[in-house]
């Protein structure tokens, strides 16, 4: 697999399959919506556009980065989401840095998202398409984010090595300026167990694969293709 791992700005052409990565938090946050029964996430392109949203479907749940605001009832914080039931609900997620990269590669034939959270997943997916090429969108710091890199670059590997050893890549990660910012209360609408949680690896079994649906962004939750070669992917 030829994979490459570029920031959002980098990208200057549309990829085939790209998979699209924030570990902290939008996509934790994502998987973390689905485990809690959401049917489905609406990527949106402003802030401006999710409470558009939320107003002509009432039902739907607005979701945002930093604190709490108006017309919003959830922030990106997987330890906050988790004890939330959304099941059966619409998820409108707007965030800083991965929802922007999901949107950014809308036209793609593919476009996965993810996180430590749904790497093996995410890795099986790709494994059993035989893509030859793999774009890595690294959503956070314009591509220099090293939870990010660390994830991207993991997923990359798994998808052709199964028994990749996540310890080196987990570890930059949680020693990334993001986690610091995190655990240290400089980013808002954070709950203490968000880096721990943004750190668990496969706790989920499906991944995530969003595709345009009525010109809007769809995220939903697909189930990982079973393993062909006994290998523990």
């Amino acid at each position: 697999m030829d994979a490459r791992f570029l920031g959002i700005s980098g990208l200057v052409e549309t990829p085939s399959v790209a998979v699209v990565v924030d570990v902290m938090r939008a996509f934790t946050v994502a998987a973390w919506a689905f485990a809690q029964g959401a049917e489905k996430i609406v990527l949106a392109e402003s802030l401006d556009d999710a409470l558009a949203l939320k107003a002509s479907h009432p039902d739907w749940v607005a979701l945002k980065d930093g604190p709490s605001a108006p017309g919003f009832e959830l922030v990106n914080s997987p330890g906050l989401l988790r004890s939330v039931d959304l099941g059966g609900r619409t998820v409108v997620q707007k965030t800083t840095a991965g929802t922007v990269g999901a949107l950014a590669v809308k036209e793609a034939s593919l476009v996965l998202c993810a996180g430590f959270v749904v790497a093996g997943a995410t890795a099986r997916v790709l494994r059993a398409r035989g893509s030859g090429s793999v774009t890595f969108v690294v959503t956070g710091e314009d591509g220099r984010a090293d939870e990010d890199l660390a994830c991207a670059q993991y997923i990359a590997r798994r998808a052709v090595e199964s028994a990749t050893d996540a310890g080196e890549f987990l570890h930059r990660a949680a020693t990334s300026r993001a986690a610091a910012e995190l655990a240290e209360g400089v980013r808002q609408g954070v709950h203490p167990d968000d880096v721990a949680l943004c750190l668990e690896l496969d706790r989920f079994p499906f991944a995530m694969v969003a595709a345009l649906e009525d010109s809007l962004m769809v995220l939903r939750a697909c189930a990982a293709p079973p393993l062909t070669d006994g290998a523990p992917v």
